[in-house]
């Protein structure tokens, strides 16, 4: 059978190469517009693809024969993932590829950044000559913060750590053999920003990294505190940069990635602040990197086309899994309960066990992929899905043991997480009531019930008269509506747990109010959007 693929976005000549050597037709046209597209894209089965072009559910609409779509790169978002899982298309994607460009286009602006290289540049071009001007600072000898030690991260801290700097690192699912054999402490956020004389972001943009560092946080940054980032625009409050600047908070930054790409006329004026360098997104851009997901991209879409591997895919498991009706609830529910857990137990987690009992047993292999991906989906700057999720888990040294069991006690279905070397809320199990219908039913041998859906505030109690009168009345006196909530406790007067769903999220300063009530112990607010 003979396949034929689109090449766009001006995608490195040798993915035509590797495509017409698998025997592949491979038509690379250039640029086209929407409207020849939608005309054409009806003639392949495969499309490649790098950020340019969109993948739109109304361009999929005239894709009929398409089969395969491929990204030449990391980042999916210009194609809709959902609507072509639905329509059966596969999409593929090169994790891998720009790992040690970008991790060197980082490097690089810190190195650009301490030296003031940019600025000088300028000037000796322009005729100047103002040596004085431009003292710069060594980094040898100062400390790095590393928010996000996936490969990117880990790549920045191997190579910064040879210039001589002391490296701290972020990330809830790195283990502490993981970062000791990076030469790398793992430290909680707070202590990275206290301590770090620079700090560089690895993680995708999402509402827990919105914002990371702002006007907001400032009193716990560390004075003159320098920022790179090259992950995703937005983690930094672009409208606050200058400001932090100006009163010495910050002491430079350096930015590849924009929360608007090409950057609008207010991100450009904060761009031309005098402490403040900046690239178009080229973390990417190296001729190695380009050649390198090319390759990738066109070898991956050929073994798919021939039914040979589908590695790099995005959605493989989930086209898989779209006709059968049975698995889907409980895949539902263990991707739910994997993200409650990060929410849970956000200390740094290594070992893991999760057991399945009841029917959903035949489903364990699969369950597990489900429950790793709403544990890490929030913490890596990479698309994750059932079938990569075990890789990240594996990358950052999770220790994952699988228990089975044909019955279980009160419920046809329960699963369970565990969490042995946590100091608070070791376990977890949930299960279904029915269609839709996701309930936790125990947190640490409390039994409850509560479904998983919305916000939901938790916490440990004395149980004694009154403790849920206070915590509704702080509720009420900042009009926050309670939906639902399920007690349980370990046994008259002693101790016990109260989860409330409310009606929106609630503030850090509300969340205080609560936390510091005589009698609450180990609040956790959980976000299940």
């Amino acid at each position: 059978m003979s396949f034929s693929v689109l090449l766009l976005d001006n995608v490195d000549a040798i993915c035509k190469e590797v495509f017409e050597k698998r025997g592949i037709k491979a038509v690379q046209p250039g640029t086209l517009t929407l409207e020849e597209l939608t005309s054409c894209i009806n003639e392949y089965d495969g499309v490649v693809v790098r950020s340019a072009t969109k993948i739109t559910p109304e361009l999929l609409q005239h894709a009929k024969n398409l089969k395969v779509i491929g990204r030449a790169g990391v980042g999916v978002d210009n194609i809709d993932i959902p609507a072509s899982t639905a329509k059966g298309v596969l999409v593929m994607n090169t994790p891998d590829g720009n790992t040690i460009s970008t991790a060197e286009h980082t490097c690089g602006l810190i190195i650009a950044m301490s030296r003031n290289i940019p600025s000088a540049v300028e000037t000796v071009k322009g005729g100047g000559w103002n040596r004085k001007a431009y003292m710069g600072t060594e980094v040898h000898g100062k400390t790095l913060g590393v928010v996000g030690l996936g490969k990117i991260g880990s790549e920045v801290a191997r190579r910064m750590k040879v210039f001589g700097m002391e490296i701290l690192a972020y990330d809830p699912f790195s283990t502490e053999e993981h970062a000791q054999n990076l030469g790398v402490q793992l430290v909680e956020l707070e202590e990275l920003l206290a301590n770090s004389d620079y700090v560089t972001v690895h993680t995708p943009l999402t509402e827990k990294t919105r914002g990371l560092i702002s006007k907001k946080n400032k009193d716990g940054l560390k004075k003159g505190l320098r920022l790179v980032n090259c992950a995703r625009g937005g983690i930094y409050e672009e409208s606050d940069l200058v400001d932090l600047l100006d009163e010495g908070i910050l002491g430079g930054v350096a930015l590849d990635v924009y929360s608007t790409e090409p950057p609008t006329e207010e991100i450009y004026q904060m761009l031309a602040h005098p402490k403040v360098i900046c690239t178009p997104h080229l973390g990417a851009s190296t001729e190695e990197a380009q050649e390198k997901v090319a390759e990738q991209i066109a070898d991956q879409m050929a073994d798919a086309l021939e039914n040979k591997n589908y590695k790099g895919s995005i959605n493989g498991k989930s086209i898989a899994l779209l006709t059968n009706k049975e698995v889907q609830p409980y895949l539902a529910l263990a991707e739910k309960l994997g993200k409650v857990m990060v929410q849970l137990s956000p200390e740094q987690t290594s070992d893991l066990e999760f057991e399945y009992a009841g029917d959903c047993t035949k489903y364990a292999d699969v369950l597990t992929d489900g429950i790793l991906k709403g544990i890490v989906g929030e913490y890596v700057d990479e698309s994750i899905n059932l079938i990569n999720a075990r890789v990240y888990a594996d990358e950052r040294g999770f220790e994952i043991k699988e228990v089975t069991s044909n019955k279980t006690r009160t419920f046809s279905d329960l699963i369970t997480i565990r969490m042995p070397k946590n100091k608070v809320y070791k376990s977890i199990s949930a299960t279904l009531f029915g269609d839709g219908d996701y309930r936790i039913v125990d947190i640490d041998g409390y039994r409850l019930e509560l479904r998983l859906e919305g916000d939901i505030l938790l916490y440990q109690n004395e149980d004694k008269p009154g403790m849920l009168a206070a915590v509704s009345g702080a509720l009420a006196k900042d009009s926050i509506n309670i939906g639902a909530l399920s007690l349980g406790r370990a046994a008259k007067g002693s101790s016990a747990i109260t989860a409330v769903a409310v009606d929106r999220e609630l503030t850090d300063a509300e969340l205080k109010n609560i936390e510091t009530m005589d009698g609450i112990n180990e609040l956790r607010f959980i976000s299940l959007g």
